[in-house]
């Protein structure tokens, strides 16, 4: 059994050593927690470290700094948008909200919203950051 155990840990380290791994901390995410609950609980340790490493993996990708001073510095718009909901960093703003494109890295967007400055991602509309 603890022979498995060893195999097993050995190919997850092989195999989490690659270069794919690195393109998205959600899958970073997953991997690290299934390794990590594997070690501490087995199979159904990794099932749930996976699960909760990929949705602590989805919230750790901030933008570049140039894109947040960017958005620090961006002129406000001349209509004040103010909605009811709590802007949270990982939900999606409502659909009411206008989102405007950051021109150098048109992988973000953002908007003013409560009279506060969030960075979000186009497709998604989910709150990357908020700035204070």
């Amino acid at each position: 059994m603890l022979r498995k155990m060893m195999t097993g840990a050995a190919l997850v380290a092989a195999l989490m050593s690659g270069t794919a791994f690195a393109q998205s901390s959600t899958v970073n995410g997953a991997a690290g927690g299934a390794v990590t609950g594997a070690i501490v609980g087995g199979p159904v340790g990794a099932a749930v470290g996976g699960v909760a490493g990929a949705i602590v993996g989805t919230a750790i990708d901030p933008p570049p700094q140039k894109t947040v001073t960017y958005v620090r510095e961006a002129p406000a718009p001349s209509t004040r948008v103010v909605v009811k909901e709590r802007i949270v960093v990982g939900q999606p703003l409502p659909d009411t909200v206008v989102v405007t494109p950051v021109p150098e890295d048109p992988t973000y967007a953002y908007a003013i919203v409560n009279d506060e400055r969030v960075i979000v991602e186009p497709s998604s509309r989910k709150v990357v950051q908020i700035i204070k």
